[in-house]
């Protein structure tokens, strides 16, 4: 499926849920791997304003673009982002949405990581 360039760079982004493995099987705890970099992937809640507008997206990130000492409330720049809309049948309930993804959050300047 095509997936779409979303531009923040007008945006104020903060983290609003904190990085957390992605688990894609609740019962054994697997965690999700990226394709690309075969780093485990994170998920991480960031509030993102623009334009008078404020919404918080759930975003997944590949670990190794994942800065250390993120924590809440911290800006954060977002590299890369983009969103996929995705769709799947669970139980006979087909269900849809979009998905959002990274490529990297970085930092401000002076912060760990």
């Amino acid at each position: 499926m095509p997936s779409f360039k979303i531009d923040t760079s007008t945006a104020v982004v903060f983290v609003a849920v904190e990085p957390k493995h992605k688990v894609i099987n609740k019962d054994t705890g697997e965690i999700a791997i990226d394709r690309d970099t075969k780093a485990k992937m994170m998920t991480v809640g960031l509030t993102i304003a623009d334009e008078g507008e404020a919404n918080l997206y759930t975003v997944s990130v590949p670990e190794t673009g994942v800065p250390e000492g993120i924590t809440l409330g911290m800006p954060v720049k977002v590299v890369g982002l983009k969103a996929r809309d995705w769709e799947n049948t669970f139980n006979g309930e087909k269900r849809f949405g979009i998905a959002f993804r990274a490529v990297a959050l970085v930092a401000p300047t002076g912060s760990k990581g």
